[in-house]
């Protein structure tokens, strides 16, 4: 059975549980709370390890090649692109189809919660290098650059380097198949995962208050996921089939929506792009590590929409021009500040322009509280999607893939 008709499956399963299980008792939701953590732990089991030794061999590769430098610029020319685009196509489609106001609920002021940007960078260059190798791996950008100065620094001599060159390679390849067992099995854990999730959304359904949001939101990622970005494929040589891409895409797509989280999506996606659609090693390695610590376009726009909903929920003014430049602009660059938020992005990136605007605006990111899984859920989404087709797009046009048939899809 096909991986992603695997995870598929799991999901209907969870979602069919989670629409009898009672929402209202506690016990229920702090054990399914307890199941999506441990879930979510499973999933991201091997992120890093196979972003750590994947990068490191990749970029040396590459570098070999003479391919490093043009991939990595091609790869950050489409990044902030996807980001203007995305954000600059949710912020329009909010204005001209707005949905009904949100009621002001009453929500005790807790904790600010934000992107705290300058510990984040901080992280970034530990104290000891090597402690990223041990860290708990949810921010993974550290990681990223240890690869980055690994990997130059396997060209040094390759009388002493080339020990560690295969020791490297052979570790990327043995996490490589252990990640590749666990999205075998990863349909048992989605069952929790889609089960939590529908007892959240039934919740939100429910309230009905929030059901305008939720359908501009789905309407508006379904519409950028499964009809623009593949329009986009059109554009690059040698031609290809943008409906197959899309096709083999499905498995990273569903774990993406149920989980909401980067890491727990990374090793299913870096097997899709190689199994699936051809995406050489060292290609994948460099674009994935990119658009997964850099490329969260699809979490701010999300971000963005909601923001929008919420300060015309709380003023009858409306928003101008400038007003939605500023919104759209602070999207844009918070879309770059989320990675040490794998699995939260899109409702951080919503404090975070609350905050910045201020205005008596700083708690509104509390009265989307209760949809706010949805918002991480479809944010993530939309981030894998579009890192899925800007990797594919960027190893074709490098030539760093090759077409593979059908019936060989996982």
């Amino acid at each position: 059975m096909k991986v992603w008709l695997k995870l598929l499956i799991g999901s209907l399963l969870g979602i069919v549980l989670g629409m009898v299980l009672p929402a209202e008792n506690d016990k229920v939701l702090a054990a399914l709370g307890w199941i999506e953590n441990m879930a979510i732990r499973i999933g991201s089991y091997t992120a890093l390890p196979i972003l750590l030794f994947s990068l490191t061999i990749g970029i040396y590769e590459l570098r070999q090649d003479g391919a490093f430098w043009p991939l990595v610029f091609r790869s950050m020319v489409v990044l902030v692109a996807a980001a203007a685009l995305v954000i600059a196509v949710g912020v329009l489609a909010t204005v001209l189809f707005p949905p009904a106001r949100i009621p002001i609920l009453i929500e005790e002021q807790g904790e600010f919660t934000g992107l705290n940007t300058g510990a984040t960078v901080l992280q970034i260059f530990p104290l000891n290098m090597l402690s990223v190798i041990a860290g708990d791996g949810i921010f993974l950008f550290p990681a990223a650059v240890f690869a980055f100065l690994m990997g130059i620094g396997l060209s040094y001599d390759k009388s002493y380097t080339k020990p560690v060159i295969t020791l490297i390679d052979s570790l990327s390849r043995i996490f490589y198949h252990i990640a590749s067992f666990l999205s075998e099995i990863l349909a048992l854990v989605l069952i929790a995962l889609a089960a939590y999730w529908a007892v959240r959304f039934r919740t939100a359904l429910n309230a009905g208050v929030f059901k305008g949001l939720l359908i501009l939101l789905a309407v508006l990622v379904g519409s950028l996921a499964f009809i623009i970005l593949p329009l986009f494929i059109y554009i690059i040589k040698p031609k290809t089939n943008p409906w197959v891409v899309l096709y083999g895409c499905l498995g990273q797509a569903i774990s993406a929506l149920f989980s909401g989280n980067l890491n727990f999506t990374l090793p299913v996606t870096f097997r899709h792009l190689k199994e699936n659609l051809g995406v050489r090693r060292r290609s994948s390695a460099v674009t994935m590590s990119l658009f997964t610590v850099l490329g969260r376009a699809g979490s701010a726009m999300t971000a963005a929409v909601a923001f929008i909903v919420i300060i015309q929920s709380y003023s009858s003014l409306g928003l101008d021009a400038r007003d939605l430049f500023v919104i759209g602009g602070r999207a844009f660059l918070i879309s770059f500040l989320l990675a040490a938020r794998p699995g939260d992005g899109a409702y951080i990136a919503l404090a975070a322009l609350c905050a910045a605007f201020g205005k008596g605006y700083e708690a509104g990111y509390l009265i989307i509280k209760p949809i706010a899984f949805y918002l991480i859920a479809v944010g993530a989404f939309l981030d894998v999607m579009i890192a899925s087709f800007a990797s594919f797009a960027l190893a074709r046009a490098s030539g760093l893939q090759e077409d593979k048939s059908l019936r060989y899809f996982i």
